[in-house]
């Protein structure tokens, strides 16, 4: 479980294909090496994903992870290539402040960033989603896109806006996605098991 506040951007130093479509992701970050145990789960932009092993790269830490077909085939890990920059969280522990709202790691499917509006010190993103998740999302609600809690201030159909505040985009990688990016996107658990509720009603 993760809150959507991210607190490293790692980079992928090495992707390698392995058998049965599995493919390992070697990441560096700024982690103690110390404090991240093998089998640790770290949000990975957005992503779910457990740590198989640790190692020193070039005087950083880095953690490999291993992704399965089916997190390829939802979210953008397929595409993540050496040097593709990702937001990092580390799993909740109970006690730590949960500064945005609750974060799975599971990856319901991709939205495309259609309008970025730079403003003073701020930027309006206008996303769209996909039809079958549209419906979750809210205004005033949360979503979290590529691992950051965010909340949604308007909604027009498929499409959905967001403003990200300067602290947000100088330390994600928010701040340099473009028109027809395409970011994990999470919909807000509570918003699912409320539709799922209204259904069985």
């Amino acid at each position: 479980m993760f809150t959507g506040i991210v607190t490293d951007v790692g980079e992928v130093v090495a992707v390698e294909p392995r058998a049965e479509g599995l493919t390992r992701l070697t990441i560096a970050c700024s982690y103690e090496r110390s404090s991240i145990a093998i089998g640790a789960s770290i949000a990975c932009a957005g992503i779910c994903l457990t740590v198989v092993a640790t190692a020193q790269q070039g005087g950083r830490t880095a953690f490999s992870v291993d992704a399965a077909a089916e997190t390829l085939a939802v979210g953008t890990a397929a595409r993540w290539t050496v040097g593709t920059r990702l937001n990092l969280e580390r799993s909740l522990k109970i006690g730590d402040e949960l500064g945005g709202h609750l974060v799975s790691g599971h990856v319901d499917g991709l939205a495309e960033l259609i309008v970025r509006d730079d403003l003073p010190d701020m930027a309006r993103l206008a996303l769209r989603a996909p039809p079958a998740l549209s419906r979750f999302i809210a205004p005033k609600g949360s979503v979290a896109l590529d691992g950051v809690s965010l909340t949604v201030n308007a909604v027009e159909g498929d499409t959905f806006s967001t403003l990200i505040i300067p602290h947000t985009l100088a330390v994600t990688t928010l701040g340099a996605v473009r028109k027809g990016d395409t970011l994990n996107l999470e919909i807000d658990q509570m918003a699912r098991y409320a539709a799922r509720l209204m259904e069985r009603r």
